[in-house]
């Protein structure tokens, strides 16, 4: 959340630093922009230290030096600080886009994902939409260097909450050692038992066998027989562990780094390898040009507020330009309630109706309604801004499009988390360049082409561009499967060049 907080506060303080360091609107625009470049770069540079080495001490280093660049950013004085305090604080903030849905794929089964996703990304909406509304407070109250004061002050309650609360979520293990160690022991299924379709342990070949939704396990010849063969026949057995081993002390559970072993070359791949997934998973391209066209319509619309509505017939304070936040975060709110809790709920429905087999195609059927909130409110957004309709209009306008925005961005993630989880750290890298891209396209762009052809036709295109998009979806809800399996052997080629990769398949 503060992350997203620092990168979005800033709207609200335009005019005041803009009059006080005499800035224009082009350097406001163009740092905005370059914030937005650079957290394109952060994820392929700064994600394979998390592979490496653990997530704890990524977010323990990355939350200081957010809590340094506060204070930079508090004391700007020329045009050059306030350049290096966005690219710099975006460069790391990159981090928060990719690392917490790693933890949340290390932390929460399938069917909580949907559930975990949507509090993600309230959250974000949270620091994106409500730290506008107190930095508009504070910037009239306390002047504009207090945003950036009080986002230090919370960094360093960060700090200290991931220091003495936060323990490594990545599993650093060997199957083998785990097995053939005293402390477990493996015992026959008996032989009117039911095929396990989670993960179970087999003495034919040693290896954990699963049946992951994203390869051709899921075709009709291998579901039946699975179903058909008998856990005697498969020779399966389950792993006991004995309760009896003690726990990791507290000092243990908060060890620093958790490496992974690996030659350099490992992981310095994890550099470039994001974009070779993104042009050979479909699935992957999908989600990141979901989340890119939704982050580029919320950032448009955040640079249009904090640009026009300072101006004429509105003449908008920064304490108004900040209150205009709230409707994006009732939208998301509405948003959220209902589609994490639906999307576990259906998914669970849909998949005792199949058999008891999970498809992460099943969570399109949530992802389709959500589709025109989000096509009407941006549309409506540009046109209200661009006639001088009444501020009531934009913000109803605002708060629409981020009902459909909210879902939309959660199931995608969903989707992405289920279909590709032994990927997860590649694929949500390359999803977070696309995302980043298409945003510093559309800022550095914006004033420009609102020059040249006004806002309506901006929102206009931008709508035209999302809507062939997220209409994507239909087509993976009928042939995203057929895309998986064709694709599997691509998947486990990836999933193998992981860091202490799993068997897929």
């Amino acid at each position: 959340m503060m992350v997203f907080t620092f990168v979005n506060a800033t709207s609200p303080t335009w005019g005041p630093l803009a009059t006080e360091l005499n800035f224009s609107n082009a350097t406001l625009t163009n740092t905005y922009a370059i914030g937005c470049a650079t957290l394109a770069l952060g994820a392929p540079m700064l994600i394979p230290f998390a592979l490496k080495y653990g997530s704890r001490p990524v977010y323990v280093f990355s939350s200081i030096a957010q809590f340094a660049i506060s204070i930079w950013a508090a004391k700007t004085q020329t045009a050059a600080d306030w350049w290096g305090v966005n690219a710099v604080q975006c460069w790391l903030g990159a981090l928060a886009e990719v690392l917490i849905q790693m933890t949340i794929a290390d932390v929460f089964f399938v069917h909580q994902r949907g559930l975990m996703n949507s509090i993600y990304v309230w959250t974000a909406n949270v620091g994106s939409n409500l730290a506008i509304v107190a930095a508009g407070f504070i910037t009239v109250n306390q002047g504009w260097r207090w945003v950036w004061w009080w986002c230090a002050i919370f960094f360093g309650v960060q700090i200290i909450m991931f220091v003495f609360g936060f323990e490594e979520t990545k599993f650093s293990g060997h199957l083998h050692e785990t097995l053939e160690g005293r402390q477990g022991s493996v015992t026959s299924i008996p032989e009117n038992a039911q095929p396990q379709q989670e993960v179970s342990y087999s003495e034919k070949d040693e290896k954990l066998t699963a049946f992951p939704p994203s390869t051709e396990s899921e075709t009709t010849r291998q579901r039946r027989s699975y179903a058909d063969e008998s856990a005697a026949a498969r020779k399966l057995s389950v792993l006991h562990i004995n309760p009896g081993i003690p726990r990791k002390t507290y000092a243990q559970r908060l060890n620093l780094l958790t490496t992974s072993p690996g030659p350099w070359s490992e992981f310095l791949r994890h550099s470039w390898q994001p974009f070779l997934i993104l042009a050979t998973i479909p699935g992957v391209l999908f989600c990141s040009l979901t989340y890119a066209v939704l982050l580029a319509w919320s950032t448009v619309m955040t640079t249009a507020l904090s640009l026009y509505m300072l101006e004429a017939p509105y003449n908008f304070s920064a304490s108004q330009i900040g209150l205009m936040s709230l409707a994006p975060f009732i939208g998301t709110t509405i948003g959220t309630l209902i589609a994490g809790p639906v999307s576990d709920y259906i998914v669970l429905r849909l998949a005792k109706r199949n058999n008891g087999i999970y498809e992460p195609e099943m969570r399109f059927w949530v992802f389709l309604p959500f589709i025109p909130f989000q096509l009407a409110g941006a549309w409506w957004f540009g046109y209200a801004l661009a006639d001088g309709q009444s501020w009531v209009a934009v913000a109803l306008a605002y708060g629409i499009s981020n009902v459909g925005s909210a879902p939309l961005q959660s199931l995608a993630l969903t989707y992405l988390l289920d279909a590709y989880g032994e990927i997860i750290g590649d694929a949500l890298t390359a999803l977070t360049v696309v995302r980043n891209l298409f945003s510093t396209i559309f800022v550095f762009a914006m004033p420009a082409w609102v020059a040249a052809v006004g806002i309506p036709n901006v929102f206009n295109t931008i709508g035209a561009i999302g809507a062939a998009i997220l209409c994507f979806a239909g087509v993976f809800l009928w042939k995203g499967k057929y895309l998986r399996v064709r694709t599997a052997k691509v998947y486990k080629h990836w999933a193998e060049r992981q860091f202490e990769a799993r068997p897929v398949g």
